[in-house]
């Protein structure tokens, strides 16, 4: 049994609840029998991996006495412990001939092994041996010693192996140089495979490559890429899966063979993990390079951060299966990590809503990078579309931020997706014109639009209100163009037009003028009072010089 962080926590806790539930109930304490404490297994062999993993290592280490632990036989005097120390010896014997183990990542980390198979709840199948030239499956047998459930080679497979070294005595091991548990013959062997495997790929696919840029007329292409990205880390996942295949076929030390094995499963792990960085860096690429094309940088972004999320998923998960592979229980972590990622979520509310609100303007896509936009009071251009906020340019020139959760919430108007601009001046005519020049006034307006082929149909000029000053010619019209420097423009020439036509024709423009009508007595007051001044001014001058 594992004693995690947490779990060590939750003990402590549970025996500083016990004495105050205690004293709740009268009598309780002395009813309650003391509990048993169960220590875990020295050997590890809580579950199918971990016993095979201790088996090997006291076969590495050529400690029989304890290897012969790991058997379901019995060890109660010296001549049972010798025997099942010589069972140690021969399964390792057989296991250096034609014999091999389910690689750890294939056997169960879980106390209870596997329930998916076919045999009994309390076996497990981890290998085979060959006796007498046939397949025997190696099965492991779960008991219960000193109150601890553990894991032991089933008694059937004890007896398996002791006929088959009464048959077939085990000859005398040469001298041999050892390694690590395992002859230095075999450990050059198994790594003489890998290289020869891992080398002889990696240099196919170097070769496949470069007959693709060969190939292929454009390199930056998507199938180029495709290629350059998948093939490097796609042939050394291969070349695991060959390495597997051929290893088990060695006549080399079992030692040597699931060492390497166990590695070669890392390896393998860190192909795959190689393979979908790669592979995501391609398309994300590919999408980016797209959207840059189209002018959709927020799309960009997000394109940016999905990359991320599945880098650090891919590296996550990777690390998680390296850890299982060494043997370290992570479900407690995992658990830990699903906590700690609802907390932070509740504690980054405001976060969480700007990343929902970004995906809100990028799909519903009111405002692009360029766009000349009003929200609210606020009137500008638009010069980023981020993961949390959207920055905008003002006509004073200063830069303004909004989350894009206030963003996605709020009303924008968007100038830059008019198709057509409204013209729509008054002319304000003067009141000494007559009325015969008043409709020439309204026949040179609206002859000016009509002449204009930027004019949208459907125009008109008409003569809108007779004001306090003026008469009004109120114009209504659209410039049929989107851009605006082009509608200045024309806007301009209109104007300019109407005015030297009117002008032409004789006709004055109304001014901002006010005539004020005096009675005389009002006229004297102001007469004498002029004279007045008048006087004044003429002593003070006097006085001067």
């Amino acid at each position: 049994m594992r004693f995690s962080p947490f779990t060590f926590v939750l003990l402590i806790l549970l025996a500083l609840a016990s004495p105050a539930r205690a004293s709740l109930l009268p009598g309780a304490q002395a009813s309650a029998p003391p509990q048993p404490v169960v220590l875990p297994d020295p050997l590890k062999r809580e579950t199918p991996r971990s016993m095979i993993s201790g088996l090997i290592a006291a076969l590495a280490e050529h400690d029989y006495d304890r290897a012969a632990q790991y058997f379901d036989s019995p060890l109660n005097s010296n001549r049972q412990r010798i025997n099942a120390a010589t069972q140690a010896r021969n399964f390792q014997a057989l296991l250096d001939n034609g014999g091999s183990l389910e690689p750890y990542a294939a056997v169960s980390n879980d106390a209870v092994g596997r329930i998916d198979d076919e045999l009994p709840v309390e076996q497990e199948r981890v290998g085979q041996v060959t006796i007498g030239g046939k397949k025997v499956p190696v099965l492991l047998s779960r008991a219960e010693e000193d109150g601890v459930q553990v894991w032991k080679i089933s008694r059937d497979t004890v007896s398996q192996i002791a006929a088959a070294a009464q048959r077939a005595p085990q000859a005398a091991t040469q001298d041999e140089l050892i390694v690590a548990g395992a002859p230095l013959k075999d450990w050059g062997m198994l790594i003489g495979l890998g290289v020869m495997i891992f080398g002889g790929l990696w240099i196919v696919a170097a070769l496949l490559v470069a007959a693709m840029r060969r190939v292929v007329a454009d390199p930056a292409s998507g199938l180029y890429r495709f290629f350059e990205a998948a093939l490097p880390p796609f042939s050394l996942l291969i070349a695991g899966f060959v390495f597997f295949t051929w290893a088990e076929r060695l006549p080399v030390a079992i030692v040597a063979r699931q060492t390497l094995l166990r590695y070669t499963g890392i390896v393998s792990v860190i192909a795959f993990v190689w393979f979908g960085l790669r592979m995501v860096d391609a398309v994300s690429q590919l999408a980016i390079a797209r959207m840059q094309r189209r002018q959709r940088r927020q799309v960009v972004s997000v394109i940016t951060l999905l990359r991320r999320t599945v880098k650090v998923l891919l590296l996550l998960f990777s690390g998680i299966g390296i850890l299982d592979t060494f043997g370290i229980d992570v479900t407690t972590g995992i658990a830990a990590l699903g906590i700690g990622g609802i907390a932070l979520a509740l504690g980054a509310q405001k976060t969480v809503e700007n990343l929902v609100g970004s995906v809100t303007v990028i799909a519903d896509r009111p405002a692009q990078v360029g766009d000349f936009i009003k929200v609210g009071d606020l009137v500008g251009t638009v010069e980023d579309v981020g993961i949390r906020s959207t920055r905008i340019r003002t006509l004073e020139r200063t830069l303004v931020t909004i989350p894009n959760g206030d963003l996605s919430a709020r009303q924008i108007e968007n100038f830059a997706a008019r198709d057509r601009f409204l013209f729509n001046p008054v002319i304000a005519i003067d009141y000494q014109v007559p009325s015969a020049k008043l409709r020439e006034a309204l026949g040179i307006v609206h002859g000016v639009l009509a002449e204009h082929d930027k004019i949208a149909e459907g125009f008109r000029a008409r003569l809108g209100r007779i004001a306090e000053r003026s008469f009004n010619i109120e114009v209504f019209a659209y410039i049929d163009v989107s851009d605006f420097e082009v509608n200045v423009v024309i806007r301009e020439e209109l104007l300019l037009t109407i005015y030297e036509r009117l002008e032409k024709a004789g006709i004055g423009l109304a001014f901002q003028t006010q005539m004020t009508v005096f009675s005389p007595e009002q006229l004297g007051v102001l007469t004498r009072d002029r004279s007045l001044l008048r006087e004044r001014a003429a002593n003070a001058s006097r006085i001067g010089s």
